[in-house]
């Protein structure tokens, strides 16, 4: 698979862009802010109806316009498909697969799995669990739809279960029989979703293993662990234990939307012990190992984006990592840089097939 053309229209800092890719690897050279990583927010938006940075969609259109388009062409085993995106401020996001609406943005998912490599991934340690919870959910959603779904479904059982915790303090009442009801179908769901994320972890853990290794040189002694209150307790036991303690916060206080990955180095927190240069190559072997399993569940390899790697790598390995993506187990890549010259000079010394975009000011030379 791979995106063989692009084309804007009001999005960010382009006012008009149309762009053509190579199959292996796309440069985005210029100076800071000059549009390089809005290039691949736009590729990213193509596969998940969504900004990789920002959630609310009104704020990438363009200054004073009225719309966005986002347009591209993907290449998948020689069939071509459109995608088209469009928004007006103040309107429904509309977003078109060879010119049909969907009626679900989750239909979409997982039709161009794709991986963002970025500076903002230091939030996955930094920040709180529901950072790491949807790194999981979304590796997990873009092969697996039963999963997407009952996230979704799941989401919204508990929406209503917080709604009458939070009703039930009002009225200083607690109606147990419309709470067993919420429970039992969160119960369901929950049970579904966290032997979905065990069996992915276990699988995932050991290519995240052998991808640190490969980045370090097996310096360093990493672990990872899965952090869940359905591991040692029925989860029908464990809400009713804490009846009371969600009537008090009125939420619910137990449950897979509060589970969690710890990350270890030499038996210390990531977090807290590691160097800036362990944990930039603990994220890129988390990012590594995502595209090993969308590869080995999507039956075609998907689209790496490497945004400002000289922020997270220092020369040696991102010569290290250019050979990787360069030798045959990965396909179509897009890089951002400051610097054409230095990449170059990597590219070519890895042997690699490339095309380098100047961007200035949301303009594009090739």
């Amino acid at each position: 698979m791979f995106l063989k053309e692009l084309s804007l229209l009001n999005f960010k800092n382009y006012q008009e862009a149309n762009i053509s890719f190579t199959k292996q690897i796309n440069c985005f050279v210029g100076n800071n802010g000059e549009g390089k990583t809005n290039l691949l927010d736009a590729i990213y938006y193509l596969s998940f109806c969504k900004s990789f940075f920002n959630p609310i969609d009104s704020n990438h259109i363009l200054d004073s316009a009225p719309f966005l388009v986002i347009q591209g062409t993907f290449v998948i085993n020689d069939t071509t498909d459109e995608i088209y995106c469009s928004l007006k401020r103040n309107e429904k996001k509309q977003f078109k697969r060879n010119k049909k609406e969907y009626s679900r943005l989750s239909d979409h998912i997982g039709l161009y799995p794709l991986v963002m490599v970025s500076p903002v991934d230091i939030n996955i340690i930094n920040e709180g669990s529901d950072i790491r919870r949807k790194f999981i959910d979304s590796i997990v959603s873009q092969y697996n739809k039963e999963y997407l779904n009952n996230l979704i479904k799941y989401n919204k059982v508990l929406a209503h279960r917080n709604a009458l915790l939070k009703k039930n303090a009002e009225l200083r009442y607690f109606d147990f029989e419309i709470l067993e009801i919420w429970d039992i179908q969160l119960i369901e769901l929950a049970s579904l979703i966290f032997k979905e994320r065990k069996v992915f972890l276990e699988e995932f853990t050991v290519i995240f293993y052998k991808y640190y290794n490969f980045i370090s040189s097996s310096k360093e002694d990493i672990s990872l662990s899965y952090d869940s209150s359905l591991i040692n307790e029925d989860f029908g036991l464990l809400l009713k234990k804490n009846y009371a303690k969600d009537h008090a916060a009125q939420y619910t206080t137990c449950g897979v939307h509060k589970d969690d990955l710890f990350f270890f180095i030499a038996e210390k927190s990531l977090k807290k012990f590691g160097s800036q240069g362990q944990q930039k190559s603990y994220l890129l072997a988390l990012k590594l190992a995502q595209f090993d399993i969308l590869k080995k569940n999507k039956n075609t390899t998907p689209i790496l984006l490497l945004d400002d790697i000289y922020d997270r790598l220092d020369e040696i390995r991102i010569k290290q990592l250019l050979e990787l993506v360069n030798g045959g187990n990965f396909g179509q890549v897009f890089i951002t840089d400051t610097h054409s010259d230095r990449l170059a000079k990597i590219l070519k010394s890895v042997k690699a097939d490339y095309s380098v975009f100047i961007i200035e000011n949301g303009k594009i030379q090739n």
